[in-house]
């Protein structure tokens, strides 16, 4: 089995490349964008407990929605392609971030906001210089969560014509038992799974590198 598989990937292995990257494309640009808008919206809840409540209720309900299901509703309006495939990873990716970043925002000891403003820091200078970067880190793990889930959920987009190597996967699923079926599926979901490992490492590498050393003792 494997034998043919590497050849499979040997044989097409530009293919293979292009849709690896486009996925990870995909991936990194939708985890960026849900990261601005999981945190904003984290941070005009946290203060009020009820926001943060239903933020919490929002995010929870939402991960339970199954990614099929909304890539199948957004069909309707937006049609085949990369639109829906952006807007399901988005979605699935931002809901985590949210959660961590409300978490980690409403966790920072308030002594320490107190003793900002007592200085004279601003609403704003110290949720930048205090609030944010004590949370960064719970922020942080919130982004890794989102990143190893829509890796999946990014392959599953390839069901409304989505970028990557979803495409790979649903080809063989579609043809098994025909030439190359099993392979074409075994390269997409392997690939996919190194790629997520990849990223993982990234990110913890991100984190030692912006998270202050004070912090992380």
């Amino acid at each position: 089995m494997f034998p043919a598989v590497w050849q499979y990937l040997v044989d097409r292995r530009e293919l293979i490349a292009f849709q690896a990257y486009q996925h990870v494309s995909l991936v990194v640009q939708c985890v960026l964008l849900a990261t601005v808008i999981g945190v904003g919206l984290a941070v005009l809840a946290y203060r009020s407990p009820r926001i943060t409540g239903l933020a919490n209720g929002v995010s929870a309900v939402g991960l339970t929605i199954p990614s099929f299901a909304l890539l199948g509703l957004l069909l309707a309006p937006f049609g085949f392609g990369i639109t829906p495939a952006v807007i399901a990873v988005v979605f699935y990716a931002a809901l985590p971030v949210l959660r961590n970043a409300v978490v980690g925002l409403a966790g920072v000891d308030q002594s320490l906001v107190e003793s900002a403003r007592g200085i004279g820091m601003s609403r704003w200078a110290t949720l930048r210089r205090v609030e944010l970067p004590l949370a960064w880190p719970v922020i942080l793990a919130g982004v890794r969560v989102s990143t190893q889930m829509v890796m999946g959920i990014a392959a599953v987009a390839a069901y409304v014509l989505g970028p990557g190597l979803g495409s790979l996967i649903f080809s063989g699923l579609s043809r098994l038992g025909g030439a190359n079926a099993l392979n074409a599926t075994l390269v997409g979901t392997i690939a996919i799974v190194l790629l997520a490992l990849v990223l993982d490492v990234v990110l913890v590498v991100v984190g030692r590198l912006t998270t202050s050393r004070g912090i992380r003792v």
